[in-house]
């Protein structure tokens, strides 16, 4: 092998000392973009964190909303439930009310029928039992005035819409006992 020369050392040289700086400048760059990329993971890896926590809160907010709209809508069906049985019972004491005031009005547009018959028993009360055939002119008396009024003895008796109350049935009893009637 043969030495070199001095020019051959010296470009050698020149040209170790040109690779060996662009090393350094190279492992200068690398560390720093090894700095940044370090920089960068820490700083995702905290970004991370804190969306993990705020997803986990907002996780934790929507949960107990969801439990507070149950709740709230459990409580909404129990109230509709509620209104809607006093709406049935309501409805029901309206039907009864309508019944009733059916009745009253049937009772209020026979109240001068009903007038004409307590005159009449009242005046067959003072003529009182006639000898002989006495029932038979009393009752022909009520039937001729029942034709006056365009009213059949058979619509007062099985008036349909007509119905007795406890209370009346008493009274009924009463007024019979203090009428003094056998008719």
């Amino acid at each position: 092998m043969s030495v070199p020369s001095p020019v051959q050392i010296k470009e050698a040289n020149a040209h170790l000392a040109a690779v060996h700086r662009r090393v350094s400048q190279l492992e200068r760059r690398l560390a720093a973009a090894e700095n940044t990329v370090r920089e960068q993971a820490e700083s995702l890896i905290r970004k991370d964190e804190q969306l993990r926590a705020a997803t986990q809160e907002i996780t934790e907010a929507k949960d107990r909303e969801i439990t507070f709209l149950h709740e709230k809508l459990c409580s909404s069906e129990e109230t509709i439930q509620k209104f809607q049985c006093i709406i049935k019972e309501k409805d029901g004491l309206i039907l009864q009310l309508r019944h009733r005031s059916q009745i009253l009005n049937n009772i209020c547009k026979s109240r001068p029928l009903l007038d004409s018959m307590l005159s009449y028993i009242a005046e067959a009360e003072r003529l009182g039992s006639v000898a002989g055939g006495g029932d038979t002119v009393m009752s022909m008396s009520i039937t001729d005035g029942l034709a006056h009024s365009n009213c059949s003895s058979n619509r007062l008796v099985n008036h349909k819409d007509f119905s007795l109350s406890e209370d009346d049935i008493d009274e009924q009893d009463l007024d019979e006992t203090m009428f003094g009637t056998t008719v």
